[in-house]
């Protein structure tokens, strides 16, 4: 089982790319893969999916994305090509939001996510997301102040904060977080 890769991004098509990493290329099937540019190193957290007659990456651009993924993707009839669709825009937020409120139509509006899927989702994972979001957001209020005293937005920090390791000190978050503002 692969954690992540770090590689330089060789081709984009419409719905992967390809990570080449000590002279292999990895076929990654991502969410947006024109967020990526051609000869950009970056690091991409993975998941493998093995099947009979496949072997299969899905990559994200952080932990967050995946997590979301992993649990989606534990909901009965929601496989991996209908739950990565799902990660193509900034809206994690709106889905969350979605799940905890019931709302169905929200749902509906991804591509092959129908009546019975979305009410499944709903029934598998309300509740068991807003734990992770409260506690994702509280782990970074400290980093977040700080970055505000340093006369950063609020909006400019939210993008950033998914890429940021939270295991680490609060001064390396800082340094991190800036490199990443000032990108």
């Amino acid at each position: 089982m692969y954690s992540y890769i770090k590689g330089i991004v060789t081709m984009i098509e419409p719905s992967y790319v390809v990570i080449e990493n000590n002279g292999i290329g990895y076929m990654i099937y991502v969410a947006n893969p024109y967020s990526y540019k051609i000869n950009e190193e970056v690091l991409i957290y993975l998941y493998q999916q093995i099947r009979e007659e496949e072997n299969t990456l899905y990559g994200f651009k952080n932990k967050e994305d995946k997590n979301l993924f992993l649990k989606l993707i534990s909901v009965k009839g929601l496989g991996c090509k209908m739950a990565l669709p799902m990660l193509s825009g900034d809206n994690k937020d709106s889905i969350y939001d979605a799940i905890e409120s019931g709302n169905i139509n929200y749902l509906k509006k991804f591509p092959k996510i129908g009546d019975k899927v979305a009410r499944q989702i709903i029934l598998d994972l309300k509740g068991k997301l807003a734990v992770d979001v409260k506690e994702v957001k509280q782990d970074y209020t400290e980093l977040t102040e700080t970055l505000k005293s340093l006369g950063y937005k609020p909006a400019d920090i939210k993008k950033i904060l998914p890429n940021i390791d939270i295991s680490k000190t609060l001064e390396s978050q800082v340094k991190e977080a800036l490199k990443l503002l000032l990108k």
